[in-house]
């Protein structure tokens, strides 16, 4: 999987006191692999080359078809790809492009992650949204979903004047420090919808609300913006930065708010996940680190990697970096789990929806390969799940997650793709 960063000024500083978890969460047992669970079905794989239209899989989102739930959609991301929508048997039913570049010069679109919004009220009517966060070109998209409409479910109803959310002009657009991970989220006490957007490269979140416009389209304000810290004070009393390219700061992509309190989980790759309040108020809490977390790095610029220094064990046990693919599995009591792609080491974690007990460590998995034919998921970079029955294919609820190294029939060319579980799969590997 290729990585990247970038940056833009700070907007609103933090203090530089920021709340950490004051204890190791307890490590599962070395003799106690992780259960494996195997998926159900998989896309076609995706090609970051010409021939395959540059598409690399990323991101996934679950749309319910509330009157026929066997007829719901995956909508997922391909990066310069565009967009991707699947029915539950993992049939593409529409390819979204991304949009063009401005000129020769200047870098295209590119849908980097997707979260839905439902019964968006537009001068048109209510309708289900599909937000994308287009890299190329630091915007938001938007995508009117109907499952029957000729041509496809997507229509794209973005205002035309959608601003840059991070970046002042193109020349700035150009260098990609700009709308990265994505979340969104409908404040159930004043029924305002909202996205949060991270900046590739830095460590900026924005808060932007969701406005409609004239023609049934849709745009966008800022509200604030927040800068998690790029350094940390370890117990030791030293100081310490994730190890990356000059000039980069630790990234966040993976996010999810859990809507019932208003809480965003955001995943800072190299540094773990925070939990702070979804309208970016109030102070961030490092709930879980990843294991590297402390362990000093050089950055070799004729290899373009970082040499690790020796671990002075200040990490997490539960995720080796990148953290990724936070999604929120709900339960209707209010139980649950927040889940994470592991994406070091290819597993997922999952941690206790209740903030009240600290989103204590609950388990984890590994997805795996079903057949020759059908393979697991490693370094997976997006995931969804909705916990709801989709019919008679998923009647428990399903798990979406990127496979970041597909095996193609072929199996010359670089490929990636998503993998469907059965819901039911990972509660019982939860439960054991």
């Amino acid at each position: 999987m290729t990585r990247s960063r970038s940056i833009r000024p700070v907007f609103l500083a933090l203090s530089t006191v920021f709340v950490a978890l004051g204890a190791t969460l307890p490590a599962q047992a070395d003799d106690e692999p992780l259960p494996a669970i195997t998926p159900r079905a998989e896309t076609a794989a995706l090609y970051d080359d010409e021939a395959g239209g540059d598409a690399n899989a990323d991101d996934p989102a679950i749309w319910r078809d509330n009157a026929q739930p066997g007829r719901s959609l995956v909508i997922a991301t391909a990066k310069q790809g565009g967009l991707r929508v699947y029915d539950l048997d993992a049939r593409t039913l529409q390819s979204v492009p991304a949009p063009s570049a401005q000129s020769p010069d200047d870098a295209p679109g590119r849908f980097n992650n997707v979260d839905l919004v439902s019964g968006l009220k537009l001068s048109s009517g209510r309708a289900d949204l599909a937000v994308t966060s287009d890299r190329g070109h630091d915007r938001l998209r938007f995508y009117r979903i109907d499952r029957d409409a000729p041509g496809g479910p997507l229509k794209d109803v973005t205002d035309p004047a959608a601003p840059p959310v991070f970046s002042a002009d193109q020349t700035e657009i150009n260098d990609q420090r700009t709308a990265y991970g994505l979340a969104t989220w409908t404040d159930r006490a004043t029924g305002r919808s909202y996205a949060l957007v991270s900046r590739r490269e830095r460590t900026t979140v924005a808060l932007l609300e969701l406005l409609p416009k004239s023609g049934g389209t849709v745009g966008y304000r800022t509200v604030r913006t927040l800068d998690l810290p790029s350094s940390f004070r370890l117990p030791d009393g030293t100081s310490w930065s994730p190890c990356a390219e000059p000039g980069e700061l630790p990234q966040v992509e993976g996010m999810v708010v859990d809507p019932a309190d208003g809480v965003l989980y955001a995943g800072q790759e190299d540094v773990g996940i925070w939990r702070l309040p979804a309208d970016l108020t109030g102070t961030p809490v490092l709930v879980e680190k990843v294991r590297e977390y402390g362990v000093p790095g050089t950055y070799d610029e004729a290899t373009e990697e970082c040499a690790a220094g020796s671990d002075p064990g200040y990490g997490g046990t539960r995720l080796t970096a990148d953290v990724e693919g936070l999604t929120l599995l709900a339960e209707s009591d209010g139980d649950g789990y927040l889940l994470a792609s592991s994406q070091g080491d290819d597993t997922f974690a999952a941690y206790d929806r209740e903030v009240g007990d600290d989103n204590e460590y609950e388990g984890g998995f590994r997805v795996t390969a079903a057949s020759t034919r059908l393979d697991g998921s490693e370094q997976c970079d997006g995931a969804a799940v909705l916990n709801a029955s989709l019919g008679s294919k998923y009647p428990n609820g399903l798990l979406v997650v990127q496979d970041g190294e597909e095996t193609p029939a072929d199996g010359e060319r670089e490929a990636t793709g998503f993998k469907f579980v059965d819901l039911a799969k990972v509660k019982d590997a939860l439960d054991d």
